[in-house]
């Protein structure tokens, strides 16, 4: 019997879907993996915004809290804690933001940035 290459075709028909099928749960992961990273760099970059503004308004006498809500992104706003430590004639200003998690129940903890300006007398 010669060959004949329209038989072999019929039975590999769905076998790429298949292939993809079993390999679409690793690509979501990947995925899932690369925006959980940007959320982590775009919080730390979100704390250092929020720890210097808080310290640029401390060092103006006029308190960090509310600075350092309002430096970050209205999402993040609620999941953030500023603390202020003055020495001398400088004040530190340590802003905490929750980091937030595309998968439920995973605790990626919080970003933690500090800033330090001189006071202006």
């Amino acid at each position: 019997m010669p060959y004949s290459p329209r038989k072999h075709r019929v039975r590999d028909r769905g076998q790429v879907a298949i292939e993809y099928l079993g390999f679409l749960p690793i690509l979501i992961i990947v995925g899932m993996a690369a925006v959980q990273l940007g959320l982590i760099a775009y919080t730390a970059q979100q704390a250092g915004t929020a720890a210097r503004a808080g310290a640029r308004s401390a060092s103006l006498d006029e308190g960090a809290g509310q600075a350092c809500a309002a430096a970050v992104s209205d999402w993040l706003a609620d999941g953030t804690d500023c603390g202020t430590a003055e020495g001398g004639d400088e004040v530190t200003v340590t802003a905490t933001v929750d980091i937030p998690s595309i998968v439920p129940g995973w605790d990626f903890g919080n970003a933690t940035k500090t800033a330090t300006m001189p006071i202006d007398h």
